[in-house]
């Protein structure tokens, strides 16, 4: 039996898949419609999450926060049988997996950290990543079980959180990389080109392509054999954003990128590769 606590869109499709695979699910969500919902594809819905709990042995969770969760599990903890284990899949900080790990294992129960990069049609479909890190006999001993739900299981090794701080290192290039693209296509609106002609671009040149080596040139520590100099950099990270002001287009992105290249400049760095911005993050 396996017990899933929190029926967003992640959560309600993870159940589907796992119904879908044979396996019997109770299901929980704080609106307890959201729960109900899923007695059509043949979960079985409480609207107590202590009850909900009752005789799984694998309980997971897909919920908000570290506070969302700590207080759930707190109101589950009556319920949980003994040895049960509890894989959370919620992006949570890496010291609240870390500090959950080590309670639930004191009060004897397994806490296994396992976020996802996957959506809600990745959850159904079983496709997508996972992430784990820690106690590796726990995680060989659940490892099937994770395979079973997403694509591929990324393993980084014995270190409890580490699954953690990587889920937030790539929910931030997600969130950097998506306010760019704003100000991307924003700034095709001020100069009046066409989306389609945006999109035209990356489809032939894909600057994605060059993500492994840009990682590498700005952490190389050397900077002083440019292809692209920070002074030339800034020149034209200035006529992105005159031509949004000149548009009233607003920009919320390059212009703190200005300013930042503004200080490297007055450091003595202009006539250096513009990847030297990023020398702080080494």
């Amino acid at each position: 039996m396996i017990a899933f606590l929190g029926m967003g869109l992640l959560g309600s499709n993870f159940v589907r898949a796992l119904i879908n695979k044979g396996n019997s699910v109770q299901v929980w969500n704080r609106t307890t419609s959201k729960a109900t919902a899923l007695e059509a594809y043949g979960a079985k819905a409480f609207a107590d999450v202590t009850a909900a709990v009752k005789g799984a042995s694998r309980i997971h969770i897909t919920l908000k926060d570290d506070h969302t969760v700590d207080e759930v599990l707190a109101a589950a903890a009556p319920g949980l049988q003994p040895g049960a284990v509890i894989i959370d899949h919620t992006t949570t900080s890496a010291d609240g997996a870390v500090q959950r790990t080590k309670d639930w294992k004191a009060r004897g129960f397994t806490y296994l950290h396992a976020p996802v990069f996957m959506g809600p049609q990745n959850a159904l479909e079983s496709t997508g990543y996972m992430l784990v890190s820690g106690n590796q006999e726990v995680v060989a001993t659940y490892l099937p079980v994770l395979k079973e739900m997403t694509g591929q299981v990324i393993n980084f090794g014995d270190v409890e959180g580490k699954a953690a701080g990587i889920k937030l290192i790539g929910n931030s290039f997600l969130v950097t990389l998506t306010a760019g693209l704003a100000d991307t296509l924003s700034l095709a609106k001020a100069l009046n080109i066409p989306l389609s002609d945006v999109t035209g671009l990356f489809g032939e040149w894909n600057p994605g392509n060059g993500l492994a080596a840009r990682i590498k040139r700005m952490t190389s520590g050397s900077y002083d054999n440019p292809s692209w100099e920070l002074n030339m950099a800034r020149k034209d990270t200035q006529l992105f954003i005159d031509a949004a002001n000149k548009a009233g287009v607003p920009l919320a992105v390059l212009p703190a990128i200005a300013k930042e290249m503004d200080q490297w400049i007055a450091k003595g760095h202009g006539q250096e590769d513009w990847t030297v911005i990023g020398k702080n993050s080494i």
